[in-house]
C-alpha cells in the first residue's frame, strides 16, 4: 500500500522495486500489482483498493491479481498478503510467497494444503524466518539486499566520525541504547528516522539530545548515503527479533561496519570481527565502537556486494523461479 519504490520509509517496497528493475534489465517481463503512485520497471496494474487490511478491498485486490489466469505468467511472486494468492493455489502456475515478518504457520500450512503440489513455495528474508516454515512448506532464506550504485564507498572516515542510528525511533529499535553506547564510548551519535512512539521520543530521547547527541528527522536516499557513509559505525541495538533490517546491508555498502545486539537476523548479517560486532550489552556494545577502527571497511562493501547486493538478490530469486518452475512441471 506504499508507492513502489517509496519516498521516505517502505523497506518492502525498496526490494520489489529493486528487483523489478533487475529482472526487466535481464529480459524478462514484469508485471507488478501496487499502489498507484508507483514508478518502476515493468508494467503496473494499480490496486483496485489501497485500504490496508481492509476487507472489501483485500477482495478487490484478489480478484484483480487473480486475473493473471488470462496471461498465463511463468511465475507469481507475492510479497503482500497470502489471502491474495487464494483463487490461483490450485492452479498449476509456479507461485512464490515472501515473508518480510515473523510468518504464521497456520495461515502457511493452510496454504500448503491447498496448492497443488509442487506449485507454491515461500521465502523468508533471513534464515531464522525460513526456518520456522520449512517444516510445513518449502521455505528458502533469500536476504533483503540494496542497489549498490545508490551508496557511496568509503574506505576512510575522519577520526571523529559520529555513530549512526537510523530507523523507527521506538523502544525495540533501541534508539535509547544508541544514546547509552555512545556516551559510553565518547563518540558524537546522530539519530535519524521518523518517530513512531511520541511518548517513548519525548520520555526517553528528546531529554538525552545535545551538542553531541543529535536527532536529524527522518532522511532521503541521498541524505541516507550521505550519513551512513559518514559513520564510524552503524548501531543496530534491537530489542526484537526483526526479520532483517536492510539498513544494516544500506550501511555495509557505503563501508560502514555494523555494531548490533544478538536478535533477529544481526548474527545472519554482520561478521563479528570482520563487518562489525554482536555484543548483548551496552557494555560490550560501547568496548565494541572502540575496536572498529582496527577494521576493514573494503571488506564491509565486499561482504554487501556478494550478499546483499542487487545483483546477489536478483540472482537467488531468479534461480528460485527456475527450480519452481522445474518442480511444478515434475
Amino acid at each position: 500500500m506504499i508507492p513502489v519504490p517509496p519516498v521516505l520509509y517502505g523497506g518492502i517496497e525498496r526490494i520489489i522495486d529493486m528487483l523489478a528493475r533487475g529482472l526487466e534489465d535481464r529480459g524478462h517481463r514484469v508485471t507488478l500489482f501496487a499502489h498507484r503512485d508507483s514508478d518502476t520497471a515493468g508494467r503496473l496494474v494499480p490496486y483496485a483498493g489501497e485500504r490496508p487490511g481492509h476487507p472489501v478491498d483485500v477482495a478487490r485486490n484478489t480478484l484483480s491479481i487473480s486475473r493473471l489466469l488470462a496471461t498465463r505468467p511463468d511465475v507469481v511472486h507475492s510479497f503482500g498478503r497470502l489471502a491474495t494468492l487464494l483463487p490461483l493455489l490450485p492452479t498449476a502456475i509456479p507461485k512464490v510467497m515472501s515473508y518480510q515478518r515473523e510468518p504464521t504457520l497456520s495461515q502457511v500450512r493452510r496454504a500448503a494444503r491447498l496448492a497443488r503440489r509442487g506449485t507454491l513455495a515461500f521465502t523468508g528474508c533471513a534464515e531464522h524466518i525460513a526456518a520456522q516454515m520449512r517444516p510445513v512448506a518449502p521455505s528458502y532464506a533469500v536476504f533483503n539486499g540494496v542497489p549498490l550504485d545508490t551508496y557511496t564507498f568509503r574506505d576512510r572516515v575522519e577520526d571523529d566520525a559520529p555513530l549512526v542510528f537510523l530507523g523507527r525511533v521506538e523502544r525495540i529499535k533501541g534508539a535509547h541504547t544508541a544514546i547509552d553506547v555512545a556516551e559510553k564510548s565518547g563518540r558524537r551519535l546522530v539519530i535519524a528516522g521518523n518517530v513512531s512512539d511520541d511518548a517513548y521520543f519525548d520520555a526517553e530521547v528528546r531529554p538525552r539530545l545535545s551538542d553531541r547527541i543529535e536527532y536529524v528527522g527522518p532522511v532521503d536516499d541521498v541524505q541516507k548515503n550521505e550519513l551512513l557513509g559518514g559513520a564510524l559505525a552503524f548501531l543496530m541495538p534491537i530489542e526484537w527479533e526483526e526479520p532483517f533490517g536492510i539498513v544494516m546491508a544500506e550501511a555495509l555498502a557505503c563501508g560502514t561496519p555494523v555494531v548490533g545486539t544478538p536478535r533477529g537476523s544481526v548474527p545472519e548479517v554482520v561478521l563479528d570481527g570482520v563487518t562489525g560486532f554482536i555484543r548483548p550489552t551496552v557494555a560490550g556494545l560501547a568496548q565494541a565502537v572502540g575496536q572498529v577502527a582496527g577494521l576493514d571497511r573494503a571488506a564491509c562493501r565486499a561482504d554487501c556486494e556478494a550478499r546483499f547486493s542487487d545483483r546477489a538478490i536478483v540472482d537467488a530469486y531468479e534461480a528460485l523461479y527456475r527450480e519452481r518452475v522445474q518442480a511444478a512441471r515434475s
